[in-house]
């Protein structure tokens, strides 16, 4: 099992965001912070490199990097991006969140609760 899922649709969707900022060659960074209501939150963003720690993979021609410090956190996480009549986002399903708070926007692990912040 990858780290990381990224699923085609979302895989487009990168491709589109990477083109339209000039890094068509570049690298999506998915990354775990501290934060937010439940301890820990999500990041995504674009990286020209892959750093020294990084674990490298690839899906639908976008290259996606994860710290290596983050994978027992992201592993079998699955990002997709999805549209509706309200307009599109990517969503993100993590196999190993335990809790979620109320606006979706962090969790915890069994083993990693991370630094709550006042929602």
């Amino acid at each position: 099992m990858s780290t990381v899922i990224l699923t085609e649709a979302a895989a487009y969707e990168v491709k589109d965001m990477m083109k339209s900022n000039n890094m068509p060659n570049g690298y999506l960074r998915v990354s775990v912070k501290g934060g937010g209501c439940t301890g820990l939150s999500y990041g995504m963003s674009a990286e020209e490199e892959p750093a020294e720690n990084d674990e490298t993979l690839e899906f639908f021609g976008v290259k996606v990097l994860v710290d290596k410090k983050d994978v027992p956190i992201l592993n079998g996480t699955t990002i997709d991006f999805k549209t509706s009549l309200m307009g599109g986002g990517f969503s993100i399903e993590n196999p190993n969140a335990i809790a979620a708070c109320g606006c979706g926007s962090s969790f915890k692990t069994r083993d990693v609760a991370g630094t709550p912040e006042n929602c």
